[in-house]
């Protein structure tokens, strides 16, 4: 295999259509093309022919600021043309491990590496085998796995975000992730009703991320615990049901204000419930002695029945 190097007119080479790097913020294109123009391309492109094209393997960013910069000549690495697979995980093997890259179009890349395996071996490669295709851990594949499984209009939407400068991105992959998880634990415990409720709360929490009226990106799985909570009977379906809804409903209304009116609401329902032991115990004290009432606690009783009686038909 050569490893000599030539130097090329940019202007003949092509970038890699499976490059998975499909993110190239202009702020790190133009710290790079600073460095390039002060010292050069220290490190070759390495490239191979492919009919009359010369196509990169390693270095697109590189020739991208070769191209902008003018350079009449690049330095580069020519290798033998790989087929399409092999071609899929050089491109993992070469980029990933040096720079990590954008969750999201890394995800769509690991799809095209398991579709050409499938392609070329008649069945799907497993977790393990998908992981060493890609230079991936088994970790990196489980959850480039739930990217693909989100919506388009999530991944177009994290698409946009994700050309921004970093340090104006507003939303992140996690943040659709902790929103995704937390709506649809909410649903599978029957505080939402459906998916149409499921995707008004995710979509909530994304305005309020975009928004900066959420700050932790894990504050979503405070809902999950509170959906807990109306598993385990300590909170009401319909406490919850109402605070859920008043998120989707206020754009100022954070998940650390639910919580907190939630634990309100177990609070008063636990107080009440005291209460109301107390109050049929000495009650029922009073029957056993016969004890006469007088007229004002006789009217508090009629009182205390009414609110109850209120109470129970909005329960």
């Amino acid at each position: 295999m050569a490893t000599s190097v030539t130097l090329l007119d940019p202007s003949q080479i092509a970038p890699n259509p499976q490059n998975p790097r499909l993110i190239f913020r202009e702020d790190e294109l133009r710290a790079l093309e600073d460095s390039i123009r002060s010292q050069g391309i220290l490190v070759p492109l390495t490239v191979y022919e492919d009919r009359k094209r010369v196509v990169i393997l390693d270095g697109e960013r590189r020739w991208r600021c070769a191209m902008k910069l003018g350079l009449s000549k690049v330095p580069v690495i020519l290798q033998p043309k790989p087929e399409p697979l092999a071609n899929l995980m050089m491109m993992f093997a070469i980029h990933h491990r040096r720079q990590e890259w954008d969750p999201l179009p890394t995800a769509l890349k690991m799809q095209e590496l398991e579709d050409l395996y499938t392609q070329q071996y008649g069945r799907s490669p497993n977790e393990k085998e998908l992981a060493e295709l890609g230079s991936l851990t088994r970790g990196e594949v489980r959850r480039y796995r739930k990217l693909l499984a989100i919506p388009e209009k999530y991944r177009a939407r994290l698409m946009r975000e994700l050309a921004l400068p970093r340090s104006s991105q507003k939303l992140t992959v996690d943040h659709v992730l902790e929103s995704f998880a937390a709506a649809s634990i909410l649903r599978r415990r029957n505080v939402l009703e459906d998916f149409s409720e499921e995707e008004s709360l995710r979509d909530a929490l994304l305005e309020k991320f975009e928004s900066g009226q959420i700050e932790s990106t894990v504050a979503p799985r405070k809902l999950a615990r509170m959906s807990l909570l109306v598993e385990e009977g300590k909170l009401e379906r319909r406490s919850a049901r109402r605070v859920v809804e008043r998120i989707v409903r206020d754009s100022k209304y954070g998940i650390e204000a639910a919580l907190q009116e939630t634990l309100a609401d177990i609070e008063l329902d636990s107080s009440v419930l005291q209460a109301a032991t107390r109050l049929i115990e000495r009650i029922c004290e009073a029957e056993e002695r016969e004890t006469a009432l007088s007229a004002e606690t006789s009217e508090k009783l009629t009182a205390v029945v009414k609110t109850i009686r209120r109470l129970l038909r909005s329960a």
